[in-house]
């Protein structure tokens, strides 16, 4: 069966642990097919800053030939999507040749979920909190053209500070949906993020119930990624991310080929 990871990142990456080959030998030892390199970019420099491509793209196209009978690898990028930062987002999309464009929302308000926590949270109900984030989030959608999937799209509740943490969809569907809908009326997918069972919360990011109304609403565009920093978590919960997809009513996985989504039947 076809299995591809969508979203690992590299020791180019600031929060890296591993360089890119190790990280790709766990895929092919994991029996990958497929996956996505998706180094982090985001505006802030506090953050995550550019990579550093001239060293990146050489050592990325070495890898690339010297595996090619072994794994396919796709050269992709994870970036921070804020309205503000739209034209800095279109410059680097059209400098440089990725295939695959993850946009995902770290900060909101200029406020990062994790770094800034404390200040984004502290005298915000959970409802407000939360609301807010899905609004930026359509603000970024509406803003910022160059990504191809939208990740971990219910991120905001990774970080939360409240005695259930968890995004119901019923408490957010107008929001949500509205996203949504954005999302697929720009040819836009969203990702199965599988992070989320090494953060304790024993699920995806979406929920199934997200996902499952994003195939309701139309979507098809669907990919799966262990966000993983470092060899041993890449390719965490893909197999469970692909049952998901089946459960939701997908019938195909995406692949990316010079941004463009190619379909593989599950």
């Amino acid at each position: 069966m076809f299995s591809a990871d969508y979203h690992i990142h590299t020791s180019f990456s600031i929060d890296g642990e591993a360089p890119m080959e190790e990280m790709l030998l766990s895929a092919i030892d994991k029996g990958m097919n497929e996956i996505a390199f998706t180094d982090h970019v985001d505006y802030d420099p506090k953050y995550y800053p550019e990579p550093d491509y001239e060293s990146y793209i050489p050592v990325f196209n070495k890898l690339k030939d010297k595996y090619k009978d072994k794994i396919n690898i796709v050269f992709g990028v994870e970036i921070g999507l804020e309205n503000q930062w739209a034209d800095k987002i279109n410059a680097i999309t059209a400098k440089y040749p990725f295939d695959f464009i993850i946009g995902s929302s770290h900060c909101v308000l200029t406020k990062d979920l994790y770094f800034d926590r404390n200040e984004y949270f502290e005298k915000k109900t959970k409802e407000e909190a939360y609301s807010i984030y899905f609004e930026e989030l359509y603000k970024n959608i509406q803003s910022c053209n160059d990504f191809n999937i939208y990740g971990h799209i219910d991120f905001v509740s990774r970080y939360g500070i409240y005695k259930d943490n968890s995004i119901k969809y019923k408490d957010y569907s107008d929001l949500i949906d509205k996203c949504l809908i954005s999302l697929i009326s720009k040819g836009k997918g969203i990702e199965i993020n599988t992070s989320g069972f090494r953060y304790g919360i024993n699920s995806t990011y979406p929920s199934l119930e997200i996902l499952k109304r994003y195939r309701e609403l139309g979507g098809e565009i669907i990919t799966a990624g262990s966000d993983s920093h470092r060899p041993k978590d890449v390719a965490d919960h893909i197999e469970h991310a692909y049952c998901m997809m089946k459960e939701a009513g997908f019938k195909y996985v995406s692949v990316f080929r010079n941004r463009k989504p190619e379909f593989i039947k599950l």
